[in-house]
């Protein structure tokens, strides 16, 4: 069967996306590695099918693939980069759109904003430090938490943004260990659901550095979830602003936050890349 696709991007964090409102497609994680791969498919971060909820009540539902297949709970920069590929394409006819994913700790809709400076601005939900809600193994809520690696141990915070994330603050992003570090972190059996791991260089309270390992695909130029992460922990512990500027490898991003019991905006670019076909 022949599927037509967009190539899409944010800071540097690219998607595959497929139009499941015109036709009925089935993406399995078999198919969506397949096409992750950036030497034998056509290579991404994560790959996004985007459908009409079983509501049928004007909202979306998108189910997020990552690059070994599993499925993501929230995506910020894919979920930008969906609500331009909605309206470009004609499947959304206003420029506010109503979007969940379709893993369950996604449930609730985020609203997505086309801004007329061609940005793009998403609710994230709120942050959540509970432990059994990131998930992570902790007797208590703390501010942060140590964890036993090969070599010593971390010091980390933890936070879901609809997915869990553990946030470390360190000098220089440019030299952290993220390589080694990230994947020891993912995969740490005090996150039953590995985690999404950041890499946080505060330079003001209203700036950060950061570098982000992605769960199930490695370091991204661009983590939207991870952005609104590292902020989210920076207010709480008393570190940042409200609004922060948020730079990544692959550009920056602003994130605003009031606090605990509030919810998260993320705002940034999202671009088409090329529209093309494959053959599965």
């Amino acid at each position: 069967m022949r599927y037509k696709f967009t190539k899409m991007q944010s800071l540097g964090n690219d998607f595959i996306v497929f139009d499941g409102v015109s036709e009925e497609l089935n993406i399995t994680a078999d198919i969506a590695r397949r096409l992750a791969d950036r030497h034998f498919g056509v290579g991404c971060d994560q790959v996004l099918l985007v459908q009409c909820a079983p509501q049928r009540d004007g909202q979306f539902l998108f189910t997020i693939f990552n690059q070994d297949g599993s499925e993501a709970e929230q995506c910020g920069n894919g979920a930008r980069c969906l609500a331009r590929f909605l309206y470009e394409g004609g499947l959304a006819k206003n420029k506010v759109i109503r979007a969940r994913t379709s893993k369950p700790a996604g449930q609730s809709a985020m609203t997505l904003t086309l801004n007329p400076d061609q940005s793009v601005s998403v609710e994230m939900g709120t942050p959540d430090f509970t432990p059994e809600h990131i998930p992570l193994v902790a007797e208590r809520a703390a501010p942060a938490y140590l964890l036993d690696l090969d070599g010593g141990q971390a010091e980390i915070s933890a936070v879901a943004i609809g997915n869990p994330h553990a946030v470390q603050r360190v000098e220089d992003v440019a030299t952290a260990p993220v390589a080694v570090r990230g994947p020891a972190v993912e995969n740490h059996p005090r996150f039953p659901a590995r985690a999404n791991v950041g890499f946080m260089q505060v330079t003001a309270r209203d700036h950060i550095l950061l570098r982000v390992h992605e769960r199930g695909v490695g370091e991204t130029l661009g983590c939207g979830s991870g952005a609104c992460a590292a902020v989210a922990v920076g207010v709480d512990r008393g570190w940042l602003d409200p609004c922060v500027r948020v730079s990544l490898p692959g550009g920056d991003a602003e994130v605003r936050w009031a606090g605990r019991g509030r919810p998260i905006f993320l705002r940034g670019p999202a671009h088409r890349v090329f529209d093309g076909a494959i053959d599965l």
